[in-house]
């Protein structure tokens, strides 16, 4: 794994941020290179599924399991600006369980957020299912956004900043969601949220299109929420990206009491960083 991760450890302060606040952008994440790049593999990727699904121009998409598709993918994996601070947060027991980018044209007549701000948490059913209150973390995103949306309009992420330690979604006298803001990230920032975080997208009433990435990071013992199209690349990656992409060299249970070999992340982090972070 690429060194340079240690001179972007998650700081106490960000550490504080993203407790408090459910969210954390890191400007100028990536490069305006890899973004050119990456915006290229976005570009064919949404091209042929649209011809797949026999979507129209104006359509807004939201693909899944992009990350075997491109090996551009593969660089934002582990990131050096964002990766160290992926495991600061979850720690060594990690993996990438869910891919996404959203595509949303100017004016989009559908997609997510076109008919307006859709607050939810992720995950699904752990929503319904987890009893505590406020519920435990398991997961967060990363998302790298390869278009500006530092103006409204442009299809924006929506935040409530702090209701990840809510259950419900915070309303107002009116019923209303109350407390949502636009996140404004430029192009190579990256922007960290809680999976419980309340959210949603929103509609592009802009002239340019707005183009995401997001990485999902869990803990291991959770099953994937995509088909985790990769097995052609586990035998040319290292092995950090072999456990981030789901390998378990020692079988069934590594995943929830993980030998050695099936975390080699770990192994990393006590030579690199310390004992302390590989706890």
């Amino acid at each position: 794994m690429n060194s340079a991760c240690l001179h972007h450890l998650l700081t106490p302060e960000e550490d504080r941020a993203f407790a408090e606040q459910g969210y954390l952008i890191i400007e100028n994440a990536i490069s305006q290179e890899l973004v050119a790049r990456a915006t290229v593999a976005v570009d064919r990727i949404t091209a042929e599924e649209k011809a797949r699904q026999n979507m129209g121009p104006h359509d807004g998409i939201n693909i899944f399991d992009f990350i075997g598709r491109d090996d551009v993918f593969l660089e934002l994996l582990d990131c050096p600006t964002t990766f160290a601070k992926v495991w600061g947060i979850l720690g060594w027991n990690i993996q990438l369980y869910h891919s996404h980018t959203i595509i949303t044209p100017p004016h989009a007549a559908s997609g997510p957020g076109q008919q307006g701000l859709n607050w939810h948490k992720d995950s699904g059913r752990l929503n319904n299912e987890l009893e505590t209150d406020p519920q435990p973390r398991i997961s967060l995103k990363v998302a790298y956004f390869l278009t500006d949306t530092s103006e409204l309009g442009r299809a924006n992420l929506y935040v409530i900043p702090g209701s990840h330690l809510l259950n419900k979604l915070p309303l107002d006298a009116e019923r209303k969601p109350k407390g949502g803001l636009a996140v404004r990230a430029k192009p190579g920032d990256a922007v960290f949220f809680d999976r419980r975080i309340w959210h949603a997208s929103s509609p592009n009433t802009s002239d340019m299109p707005r183009k995401a990435l997001f990485y999902g990071y869990s803990y291991r013992w959770l099953r994937p929420r995509d088909d985790m199209t990769v097995d052609h690349l586990m035998n040319r990656i290292d092995p950090i990206r072999r456990q981030l992409l789901g390998a378990a060299p020692s079988g069934w249970h590594g995943y929830s009491s993980p030998k050695p070999e099936d975390v080699p992340l770990r192994a990393w982090l006590q030579e690199n960083v310390g004992e302390r972070a590989a706890h």
